[in-house]
């Protein structure tokens, strides 16, 4: 690599400043920002930008600009609080010219605690453990964040002078689908060359994520008192009706699809095509039969299938199971979609900023990464969607979502020392 000793005097420098790293951690960590109530942890993050001398920017969405977009849906954390106290922060470290830019993005929203009685200790606590960080979003994804900021920091303060501009994103609303904070980035802000998100990965690369859709079912029946069941329509019996024939989709699709491709995609190790159940509704009364029964489901679909297709399947699947009911075939189940419609994204292996950041990794862990794929939406899909090569690489973390979330020191400072060495060597140095 012809700028090594540079390079090198950078990695050295994070680890010989990680404290400073972990403290900035810390502070992310113990702001609580569960998706819907980002502003406190956004104006921290300004500041740190702005004591950087980054010409940070709030950047609200606009939610008129992003109906306009095809990948626009209404989120949950949207509906409930809206847009106006949820900002976007973006700076800038302008390079001299000449360079391939970069951008650095993160989002800063985390999934709820609750229930808090199953967390060991205080799940705002950025407590530091025996060389973890503990505490809700330490892994997914506070680390990533801290980390990328780190590694610009180190930049500075070694007087290093990038050819390329690096655009510094902290963003809203990952964990509800992104609508406003990447994708409404990607609307307002310049294209660059590529990004690096450091999500949790334990420095595998992902090159890939499923698709994302929601869907509503709902179907009728006939109330009537228990007492005399025999004169009514039990709603609930009838979606059981619905529930297998689902589930017969979901096994065929598994069986067909059991990963990214229609075959087999090493870089897509989770199930893409996962149907879920998520939520049922029926009854108010036990001695009533149910009139009406909802479920409510998420379905994962690997790159290479359209929301279209998808939908189809459920669609035809869903009038299926009625086709074959004497009740539901003139009583017709309704089939709504709301919330999530993400596309899939994939991008290939041969890439060249794909290319650099295996050989960062492998600069600074000692091997080279695995290519991997995601089972989940992802914030990278809309870098790939607007013609942004993007990859997914960041720490060690476990029980992400879940409680007692962790994310390894020693894989943190490691991070901020990849991204280093991938800016370094796709910015380039005056």
């Amino acid at each position: 690599m012809k700028n090594k000793k540079e390079e090198q005097t950078i990695l050295d420098w994070i680890s010989d400043n990680q404290g400073e790293l972990i403290a900035l951690l810390q502070d992310l960590v113990r702001i609580p920002s569960v998706s819907g109530e980002e502003l406190a942890v956004q104006k921290r993050l300004h500041q740190e930008l702005e004591h950087m001398d980054l010409n940070p920017e709030m950047f609200y969405p606009n939610e008129k600009e992003l109906r306009k977009h095809k990948d626009f849906f209404e989120t949950t954390s949207f509906v409930k609080y809206g847009y106006d106290d949820r900002p976007n922060v973006g700076g800038l470290l302008r390079g001299s010219g000449g360079g391939r830019s970069l951008c650095l993005s993160g989002h800063i929203d985390v999934v709820s605690p609750e229930p808090l009685d199953q967390w060991t200790r205080n799940p705002w606590s950025g407590d530091v453990i025996e060389g973890d960080l503990h505490g809700r979003g330490a892994g997914d994804m506070k680390a990533g964040v801290a980390a990328m900021i780190f590694a610009v920091k180190a930049i500075q303060a070694n007087g290093i002078t990038l050819k390329g501009d690096m655009q510094v994103e902290t963003t809203i609303e990952e964990e509800d689908g992104g609508i406003g904070g990447v994708l409404y980035m990607r609307i307002i802000r310049p294209k660059t060359d590529a990004s690096f998100v450091p999500e949790p990965s334990n420095h595998t690369i992902s090159l890939a994520s499923a698709g994302v859709m929601y869907f509503r079912v709902t179907v009728p029946g006939a109330p009537a008192h228990a007492a005399t069941a025999h004169s009514g329509v039990n709603a609930i019996q009838k979606m059981m009706l619905i529930i297998d024939e689902i589930e017969s989709l979901h096994k065929d699709r598994q069986s067909r699809i059991s990963y990214a491709t229609a075959e087999s995609d090493p870089r897509m190790k989770g199930r893409a095509t996962t149907i879920n159940i998520g939520v049922i509704k029926a009854g108010d009364w036990p001695s009533t039969v149910p009139g009406s029964c909802e479920i409510e489901c998420r379905i994962g679909f690997p790159p290479g299938e359209t929301r279209e297709q998808v939908m189809a399947q459920v669609e035809d699947a869903v009038n299926k199971a009625a086709d074959g009911d004497d009740w539901l075939r003139k009583n017709r189940p309704e089939v709504t979609w709301f919330g999530w419609k993400a596309r899939p994204h994939e991008l290939e292996e041969s890439n060249v900023f794909v290319q650099q950041v295996r050989n960062s990794v492998n600069q600074v862990t000692g091997t080279y990464p695995m290519f991997t794929g995601g089972s989940a939406g992802l914030d990278t899909r809309f870098f790939v969607h607007h013609g942004i090569p993007a990859v997914t690489c960041g720490p060690m973390a476990e029980r992400i979502h879940s409680f007692d979330e962790i994310v390894t020191i020693d894989s943190t400072i490691k991070t901020a020392q990849v991204i280093a060495s991938t800016m370094i060597e796709w910015c380039g140095l005056s």
